[in-house]
């Protein structure tokens, strides 16, 4: 510890020395530590790597007689190290003065100060003997220049100027002890607009000095060649150079408008000062766009490819993000299997929702009754039920009469409804308690999968969606917005569900043909019922064959007819993506992201961090489980808005 602010001690001696603009006759150091004093004595040691590099620092910098020592009570770097608090420290004079001793002669200094070692010490015991030569190895490090390690230690561009502002001030306070200015003024810690408007002119200077320095160089006549070279950035703003800053020439000499909005200080875009200043000026315009930004910016600064900048940094920003920023999305998926699935029976594979509710009179009391849809998501026949409430034994006496008459399903998809999960839950237990009794049940043996869609993810169940739409359409059409209000009662419900199934399962799947001689399109009803229209070819028929393998026949042939249709007429309709066209960038673990809730205000939005990702076959994250506050969730990308990238 001793050792390493020793080391430190000399490199801010180091510093001061090269940047300020005064002679100082001899640098003493003074440390409490007699160790530190052994070490910088002793040349001949072999000392472990950690020590011998900072002693090469050091001995670099420093001599040996510049080194004293000082009694640990009067050492003023004590205060510092053992915590006081700042009242007290401004009490303490010596740390604002030194010691007293430093005012008088140096014969009454403390005299004890290094002393070389009478003979050689092994520094640890690994040490062996006396050696003939000593070998130091040392790595050269490239020191960064402390200039931009400040400039680029700041994230805000007031702390900057005020920073470095302070430090000007400092320096100017050392200067002006030596000319006997009084540095214990109390203008000296304030800072004043003079001092801000003074680091400001500093730190762009610095700038230009780094960015521009053969333009500067030509312009202040140190080049033999006079102007801007054609090739430069700068050639079309004709700069000059004014008080060692390079400033905009242009055209507008004769404008009336302020001086510094006619003469702009010049900037390079990619430099971490200029985010800085770019960022202070879109939270000055109120996170306004990039002309606003520009705009506000060129009333005293020019920035080389400031539009650019300006729109990274509108776009980049996390509270435009949280007020405007878009929901994600992702290239669109693939038709699931499910979809395109030909050659099965109609609702092997089905997906189911909810509507309504409608209002019936029952004797003299109002009720309620729900809609259940069920749509195959190959033929795309729907199947309606009415279900008396939204609980779970409702849902599953639905999906009883369904089965009963459609048949068997193999899988069944739906959204993540309390309901439908808890419903979910007891079919597979009602399954399992029937296989336990060994009932002969073929779909209760066989029984089904069910999918669920993630939460708050209704366009992946867009098949039965769009379906819910049609019917809520034809319901109004037949019953007329005025009879809807009325109550009916439960019967005419049941009627009217079976009217709109009926009409749904007769719309056309493929688009009509003005030429008479081509086939009937093809509708849900045409494998449902079987009652197409196509004329059966000839020879189908055979006076041999009974009545009833001819009309068995003439469902297969229909339902065949049916399905080489459906691949060939509307299948290949399904090929275009209707949106979401190109891959996007995939959210990544460690990203921040607002949960979107379409219930809620967007001030209210939950913010979360990415836990896991969920990519497809292909590679395209589609879902993702986050972290809020409170919770854990797992929502689609449409659902989660970016603010934060993580960083790799």
């Amino acid at each position: 510890m001793e050792l390493t602010a020793a080391t430190l001690a000399v490199k801010q001696d180091s510093m001061i020395k090269r940047e300020m603009n005064m002679e100082l006759d001899e640098t003493v150091f003074w440390t409490d530590s007699q160790t530190v004093l052994k070490y910088i004595a002793n040349e001949t040691a072999r000392y472990p790597v950690f020590v011998t590099n900072r002693l090469s620092i050091i001995r670099d910098g420093s001599e040996t007689n510049q080194w004293k020592y000082i009694p640990t009570k009067l050492n003023p770097a004590d205060h510092a190290s053992r915590g006081l608090g700042a009242s007290e420290l401004t009490k303490k004079r010596e740390w604002f003065e030194g010691p007293e001793f430093l005012k008088q002669s140096e014969e009454i200094w403390p005299s004890e100060g290094v002393k070389a070692p009478a003979r050689m010490e092994k520094a640890d015991d690994t040490m062996s003997g006396d050696l003939d030569e000593t070998h130091i190895h040392a790595t050269m490090i490239n020191k960064e220049d402390p200039i931009s390690a400040l400039l680029s230690h700041y994230s805000d561009w007031d702390k900057l100027k005020r920073g470095v502002a302070w430090i000007l001030k400092f320096k100017k306070m050392l200067q002006g002890k030596g000319k006997g200015i009084d540095g214990n003024s109390s203008e000296m810690f304030s800072l004043t607009n003079k001092d801000i408007e003074d680091a400001e002119v500093a730190i762009v200077k610095q700038l230009q000095l780094e960015s521009f320095p053969e333009e500067m160089k030509r312009l202040a006549g140190h080049r033999e060649e006079k102007g801007v070279p054609k090739r430069s950035t700068l050639s079309n703003l004709d700069p000059e150079l004014s008080n060692g800053l390079l400033q905009v020439g242009g055209r507008l000499q004769n404008a009336q408008i302020p001086s510094s909005a006619k003469h702009q200080y010049i900037l390079p875009k990619k430099y971490h000062v200029t985010t800085l200043l770019m960022q202070y000026i879109h939270r000055r315009v109120g996170h306004q766009g990039q002309n606003h930004m520009v705009a506000e910016l060129r009333q005293k600064f020019w920035v080389v490819g400031a539009g650019v900048l300006a729109r990274n940094i509108a776009r980049k920003c996390i509270i435009c993000r949280k007020n405007q920023g878009k929901a994600g999305h992702q290239k669109m998926a693939e038709l699931p299997r499910s979809r395109v699935q030909s050659d099965e029976p109609a609702f092997t594979r089905v997906g189911m929702d909810y509507f309504g509710p409608f209002e019936i009179k029952c004797g003299r009391s109002i009720r309620k009754r729900y809609g259940v849809i069920f749509t195959c998501l190959s033929c795309r026949g729907v199947h309606i039920e009415v279900a008396s409430s939204l609980d779970t034994s409702s849902c599953i006496e639905a999906i009883r009469r369904f089965i009963s008459r459609r048949g068997p399903m193999k899988e069944m998809f739906s959204d993540n409804g309390t309901n439908l999960v808890r419903a979910e839950r007891e079919l597979k237990q009602a399954l399992k308690e029937l296989n336990q009794d060994q009932l002969i049940n073929f779909h209760a043996n066989h029984g089904m999968k069910w999918h669920f869609n993630p939460p708050a993810a209704s366009h992946q169940g867009g098949v039965w969606e769009r379906q819910i739409r049609t019917v809520r359409k034809i319901l109004c059409a037949v019953m007329r917005e005025q009879y809807l209000k009325s109550y009916q009662n439960e019967e005419q419900l049941h009627t009217f569900m079976c009217e709109v199934e009926a009409v749904i399962n007769s719309r056309p799947l493929t688009r009509c043909s003005d030429n008479p001689n081509d086939l009937d399109v093809i509708s849900p009803n045409s494998l449902l019922t079987m009652k197409g229209s196509t004329t059966l070819p000839p020879g189908i028929f055979d006076d041999k064959d009974i009545y009833a393998k001819k009309r068995w026949k003439q469902m297969q042939y229909l339902a065949d007819l049916f399905w080489k249709r459906w691949v060939r007429e509307y299948l290949p309709s399904l090929h275009r993506r209707q949106t979401w066209l190109q891959p996007s960038r995939n959210l990544q673990v460690g990203d921040i992201v607002l949960v979107i809730d379409e219930t809620a205000h967007r001030c209210s939005w939950s913010m979360a961090r990415v836990q896991e990702v969920m990519p497809d076959n292909k590679g395209f994250v589609r879902r993702a489980k986050v972290k809020t506050a409170i919770t854990s969730l797992v929502r689609l990308v449409t659902k989660l808005c970016i603010l934060l990238e993580q960083e790799i």
